[in-house]
């Protein structure tokens, strides 16, 4: 239903969506321009670093090296200062595989360079052995990119909240934006005004279209993205996501897994074993992921996701680092609501989830995002400027009107004195 325009709740409204959106802007256009550039990562990067990425499968159908052999290659080629800690392999015969160093930094760094001491990846020939590249991630455009959206290019703890309340916000302008762009009347004249573009009109008009009839048709996307972003945000939002989906505070519980030390070793090369039997339990996956062990009683971990791109649909074996006994799996079909909206999330946020497509539709509503806070702000002005000239028109009238009646020199003093603010100029 429709609010009365002189309502005292549409009057806290239309408050309410502008000084907010005064306040938030800045930080709501970096964080959409951002979000539109780093939404075709993969795609762009798979290009540019095409010859990092991508090698020649030998003929014939020759195998891939044994992944310990790859291994201890990436070791030598990241070098001391950076300890291997992921690991990636590739369904696809043409991928090279990537071996990844993290180290964090200070915490209490006031970059997000500062809170990373090594972020770096060498990728591997996984039939040759060879080192197609080295890539750190450190300088990388579109890690650069992500850190500024995810928190401003300055610290987590610092950057962090003053984007997650930007978010907020801009959740609350949606909602107060559809609140107000909702026709008074269901005529044809109230529908053609909400629904469509006049492309043809002054830029005044026009601006105010891009505003609002463009706000209307990307709502449902922009509220998701906005949503999806509160999830990492606030640890609150995310607990209230999971506690919605699965009507229920109760975490999951996830048993833990860890290799029998007293066991004799009887694996020449148990993360090849790990690697193989993930392979064969889930041949269709895109791509494999496992991190060094580190002490006797850690298990071997072996993720298998469903496709390259995505992040959401693994499915984890452990195995012990001794026999290669299976302990036990993690399947993301097993998780509760809560667990699966939470993993998928990222996908969601990147439109990742709805493939191709759906990054175009997330690319394309993240760039209205960025252009309705200079729309919206541009409206604001051009009313301050016509409040202005109305004043200046009122002022003018007085004038000649008391230079009629008192004189010219009265007449100054006394709008001088009353309203200066009417006469100052542009």
């Amino acid at each position: 239903m429709p609010i009365n325009k002189k309502s005292k709740i549409n009057n806290i409204i239309t408050w309410l969506h502008l000084w907010l959106g005064l306040v938030s802007g800045i930080i709501v256009v970096i964080v959409s321009v951002t979000g539109c550039l780093f939404v075709f990562q993969q795609e762009i990067t798979n290009i540019v670093r095409h010859d990092v990425l991508f090698v020649q499968p030998p003929a014939g159908g020759q195998a891939a090296l044994p992944l310990s052999e790859l291994q201890h290659r990436a070791k030598v080629a990241l070098g001391k200062e950076a300890p291997l800690t992921y690991m990636t392999a590739y369904k696809r015969p043409e991928r090279s595989w990537e071996f990844m160093s993290y180290v964090p930094g200070d915490p209490k760094a006031l970059t997000y360079n500062g809170t990373i001491k090594v972020y770096k990846s060498v990728f591997l020939n996984p039939y040759t052995g060879a080192v197609t590249g080295e890539v750190n991630y450190k300088k990388d455009f579109f890690m650069i990119v992500k850190g500024i959206h995810w928190s401003l290019f300055l610290s987590d703890a610092i950057g962090q909240p003053i984007v997650g309340w930007a978010t907020l916000i801009f959740v609350i302008l949606l909602i107060t934006g559809i609140i107000m762009w909702w026709p008074k009347k269901w005529n044809k004249k109230h529908v053609n005004d909400s629904f469509k573009v006049r492309w043809k009109a002054k830029f005044k008009r026009l601006n105010y279209d891009l505003h609002n009839v463009l706000g209307f048709y990307t709502f449902i996307i922009a509220l998701i993205l906005g949503l999806t972003g509160l999830v990492w945000a606030f640890q609150w939002f995310n607990k209230a996501v999971y506690a919605t989906a699965t009507m229920s505070t109760k975490p999951m519980e996830y048993p833990a897994y860890n290799s029998d030390t007293t066991a004799v070793a009887t694996l020449h090369s148990p993360i090849d074993y790990a690697y193989a039997q993930t392979r064969q339990a889930y041949p269709e996956a895109g791509r494999y992921t496992t991190s060094p062990v580190h002490g006797k009683a850690d298990a071997i971990s072996f993720s298998a996701y469903g496709h390259e791109g995505t992040y959401y649909d693994a499915n984890t074996l452990y195995f012990d680092q001794a026999t290669g006994k299976r302990l036990g799996e993690s399947e993301f079909s097993d998780l509760n609501a809560g667990e699966k909206i939470i993993a998928m999330n990222y996908d969601i946020h990147v439109g990742a989830i709805g493939g191709l497509p759906g990054k175009i539709i997330a690319f394309l509503v993240s760039l209205v995002c960025a252009s309705l806070p200079i729309t919206g702000f541009y409206i604001w002005w051009g009313k301050k400027r016509k409040q202005k000239k109305k004043y200046r028109k009122q002022l003018k009238t007085w004038n000649k009107y008391q230079n009629r009646r008192n004189g010219p020199s009265q007449a100054a003093a006394v709008s001088a004195v009353c309203s200066p603010e009417l006469i100052e100029k542009d």
